[in-house]
């Protein structure tokens, strides 16, 4: 029980330090710098945050969420996707257990997790890691023994294409770009993880989601309907869904029509 639990707590800690290069990746690929040098600074003063400064969640904690150096106030944000992080690397850990499959989809979540909170910030998504992750997800798919390297084409073609017609439809109807080129790759990407019998799914979930939250900010925010609300964090989150529970939840679905 120990061991279980020490071992529970080394693979949060790991995701935990995913976590804090996730946050150096968030900062630096939209303004184009490197994501390696130079060290982390504070973006106020400069100071340059030693190693026992940088600790996930801990130096904040320590720290009392302030920069060690102007002491100018540190975002909520970072010890939080250290966190989100970390709780995704025990979740993946206690569905899939000690496998290649785990860690090939440690990668895929901090992807998702970095592009997350890029599209929140920017509303973009970078062809830096979606591209890349098209063709990492399908060649990981040799690694994962339930997903077929087929599945995986087919869900690059099944994920990309579905979402192009969509756009291209949606396009031809109101003479207005209603979803953004990073969308579809980043569905073609998801396709490569997890197979072209996700991307229904995820598309649904990633609409509802996006029905029930974006139609309340835009009230909220007296918005019209032209109002922009990133579409790839909605994939995201879907993504993850059916990642822990798609099958179970396409089952049950399913069983209301038999």
């Amino acid at each position: 029980m120990q061991a279980s639990f020490y071992l529970l707590l080394g693979i949060f800690f790991l995701g935990a330090i995913i976590g804090s290069f996730i946050n150096v990746c968030v900062y630096r690929i939209p303004a184009g710098k490197s994501i390696i040098s130079p060290p982390s600074s504070c973006p106020k003063c400069g100071h340059q945050i030693r190693w026992y400064q940088n600790v996930p969640i801990l130096s904040y904690l320590l720290l009392g969420g302030k920069c060690a150096g102007c002491r100018s106030k540190i975002s909520f944000r970072y010890p939080a996707i250290e966190a989100l992080s970390g709780f995704l690397f025990v979740s993946t850990f206690q569905f899939f257990g000690l496998s290649p499959a785990t860690l090939v989809y440690w990668l895929f979540l901090a992807a998702l997790v970095t592009i997350t909170f890029i599209d929140l910030d920017h509303q973009i998504i970078p062809d830096v890691i979606s591209l890349p992750g098209i063709v990492v997800g399908f060649l990981c798919s040799f690694a994962v023994p339930w997903l077929p390297w087929l599945d995986s084409l087919f869900g690059v073609l099944a994920g990309g294409g579905i979402l192009l017609a969509i756009a291209w439809l949606y396009e031809m109807l109101t003479r207005r770009e209603g979803m953004g080129g990073g969308d579809i790759k980043l569905l073609g990407m998801i396709g490569a993880f997890l197979g072209w019998k996700a991307v229904f799914p995820v598309i649904f979930f990633a609409s509802l989601g996006g029905t029930l939250i974006g139609v309340p900010v835009m009230l909220l925010k007296g918005k019209s309907s032209r109002f922009a609300l990133p579409f790839g964090p909605f994939l995201a989150v879907a993504a993850v869904v059916y990642l822990f529970w798609g099958p179970i939840i396409v089952q049950w679905y399913l069983s209301f029509l038999r």
